[in-house]
């Protein structure tokens, strides 16, 4: 593959998007202006692929952490990888924003995309709840917990208490399954049980637990689990 100055204009991505919109790119040609350059022997257009395959596509990269970018050849410095890593940080806020100024179940798709890119390519188990004031628009996502989670590893009270830092009305629990599977376990419904128990008595309610994985989503509640 030529270098991206020895191509058509109209095969450069640049020029095509500032000619056709961003709409007319594929995936890989997106990504390859933002990478700008390739390696030794290595094409941009080449890297951009095979940095898409190394995810299984866009949706895997936008899920990336620093640490797994850093480990492909190319990535390795800080320039591209902090670019890369402030794009992931602009998608996170651009959905936290819609979620701050709606309602948050006016959208449940886009619930269910902020917790993948915070939680879905995380290596190990992490336990979060976003907060939500008195018309279930977003105050904070806050993750809490770490590991294996069970009714003894994940502390009512933390939860609570964090619950009444926020002036939290409601809340929406949440984790990440690392084995790629978003069924909740016997230990997901307790716990969920528990928690909301837990938080009825400090009047917080408990809207929904979402279970994520790598480009997927489970809702407690749109199963009847809650």
């Amino acid at each position: 593959m030529p270098p991206l100055l020895d191509l058509p204009p109209d095969a450069r991505p640049r020029e095509k998007l500032l000619a056709r919109g961003p709409g007319a790119l594929s995936d890989t040609e997106l990504l390859a202006l933002l990478l700008r350059t390739g390696t030794v022997g290595r094409g941009v257009f080449q890297m951009a692929g095979e940095v898409l395959a190394r995810f299984d596509g866009l949706a895997g990269l936008l899920h990336a952490e620093g640490a797994q970018l850093k480990t492909i050849k190319g990535l390795g410095g800080t320039a591209k990888r902090a670019e890369l890593m402030a794009v992931l940080e602009l998608a996170r806020r651009a959905v936290a924003e819609q979620l701050k100024a709606r309602e948050v179940f006016g959208s449940p798709e886009a619930v269910k995309n902020y917790l993948q890119l915070h939680l879905a390519r995380k290596p190990h188990e992490v336990f979060a709840a976003l907060f939500l004031d008195a018309q279930n628009k977003l105050i904070a996502l806050e993750e809490l917990f770490r590991g294996t989670l069970t009714q003894t590893s994940v502390y009512p009270r933390e939860v609570v208490l964090k619950a009444l830092q926020h002036h939290a009305a409601a809340v929406v629990l949440a984790h990440n399954h690392p084995s790629g599977t978003v069924q909740p376990s016997r230990a997901d419904e307790a716990l969920t049980q528990t928690l909301k128990a837990a938080l009825a008595l400090v009047d917080v309610r408990v809207l929904d637990h979402v279970i994520v994985a790598p480009g997927q989503a489970l809702s407690m509640a749109e199963k009847g689990l809650l």
